[in-house]
């Protein structure tokens, strides 16, 4: 099984305008791929971390990506390919409550 890292974009108003039985599905996915291993959550507050040329490293709160909607979590799933790591988040909330998921092959794992 390859590693996939998932970025799932979305908002409030996305979620509350999807109907409340396909939020549900999409939760009790997301409950099945964590049962099965996936490391899953949502995203928390982000901050920038920098040490050009080790010379001291520098934190500052606040998203480094920008993006027409916020990044709402991540995840690390497991699949057999990006084609099955696609079928898995097709499901995930931010695909069905008209938000976005990136998928990211994990290499060198």
């Amino acid at each position: 099984m390859a590693k996939f890292i998932t970025i799932g974009y979305g908002d409030e108003a996305g979620y509350q305008r999807t109907a409340q039985p396909l939020r549900d599905a999409a939760h009790a996915h997301d409950a099945s791929l964590r049962a099965q291993g996936a490391l899953i959550g949502m995203a928390g507050a982000p901050v920038q971390v920098r040490n050009p040329d080790d010379s001291g490293v520098q934190a500052v709160q606040g998203p480094f990506l920008r993006s027409d909607l916020p990044i709402a979590g991540f995840a690390v799933i497991d699949a057999v390919d990006l084609q099955d790591a696609i079928r898995l988040v097709s499901k995930a909330p931010c695909a069905v409550a008209h938000g976005v998921v990136e998928v990211w092959p994990l290499q060198g794992v």
